[in-house]
Parts: structure tokens; C-alpha cells; sequence
């Protein structure tokens, strides 16, 4: 990945939705330039999709969590396949220390969350959780 490529992943960080024409003229290339420079990534995986970015108020409509679990880690992959069909869960992320998988959860009431951290503790193989609801977002740098 070179410069152009990082600059047109920069472009599309702050605007999904920007014209292949806006690029093009921003980045003083060729429109074609640009469109198989996005092709490239695309296929190599550097891009894996598009998406919306929530504003705040949407954001502030969920209610959301850090699940902390401690897991038999010989029944890891059966686990993260039951996680995986949760919808209000965003993301899982394998770490180190006594915990061994951090979740970020969104649900849109105090029950929700309750029936899905519920769900959760079911899961054959986890041994115990942690769950830390969000207050307030003081910092969000992630794209």
C-alpha cells in the first residue's frame, strides 16, 4: 500500500460516500486512477466493506457494554460461533491475562441487554463474565 492508497483510505474514513470524481480531484489523479486503486483494495482485502457511521444521537439511544469473559478455552471456537448469532453484539476481541474475550454489546433497552447477557452466561464453556455498562463516551477516536 503507497501513499495514494493511503490517501484515498482517508478520504473514505471521513466520507464513505465520497464521489470517485471528489477523490479523483482532491488527490489531483485520474478518475480512473481512483477507481482501480478502490478495486485493489477491495480485492486484497485492505477495504472489507462500507458502512454507516451512527451520529450521536443514535448512538445515545443504545445502551451499551463491555462484557468480560473467562472462557474453557478448548470450546473457544463453539463459543464464538454462538456469539456470533447474537445481533447486539458489535464486536469480540480475544486478549490476554485472566480474561479471555472482551465484548462490546448495544441493546435498545435495560431488558434487552439483561436477555442477552443472559443468553451469554449459558454458553457452554464460559466459566464466568464481567459486565461494565457505558456512561459516557469521553473520547472516541476509533473510525
Amino acid at each position: 500500500m503507497d501513499e495514494l492508497d493511503q490517501k484515498i483510505l482517508g478520504l473514505l474514513s471521513a466520507d464513505a460516500r465520497i464521489s470517485l470524481a471528489t477523490m479523483a480531484r482532491r488527490l489531483r489523479v485520474a478518475r480512473s486512477t481512483v477507481q482501480t486503486r478502490l478495486e485493489r483494495l477491495e480485492t486484497n482485502g485492505m477495504i472489507a466493506g462500507y458502512t454507516v457511521k451512527l451520529g450521536e444521537e443514535a448512538k445515545a439511544a443504545r445502551l451499551r457494554a463491555t462484557v468480560l469473559l473467562e472462557i474453557d478455552l478448548r470450546v473457544q471456537a463453539a463459543i464464538l460461533q454462538k456469539l456470533r448469532t447474537l445481533p447486539e453484539i458489535e464486536r469480540i476481541v480475544t486478549s490476554s491475562g485472566r480474561i479471555d474475550l472482551m465484548l462490546q454489546i448495544a441493546a435498545n433497552s435495560t431488558p434487552q441487554l439483561d436477555k442477552v447477557l443472559d443468553v451469554i452466561g449459558e454458553i457452554p464453556g464460559v466459566k464466568d463474565s464481567e459486565s461494565l455498562i457505558h456512561l459516557t463516551t469521553k473520547l472516541d477516536r476509533a473510525v
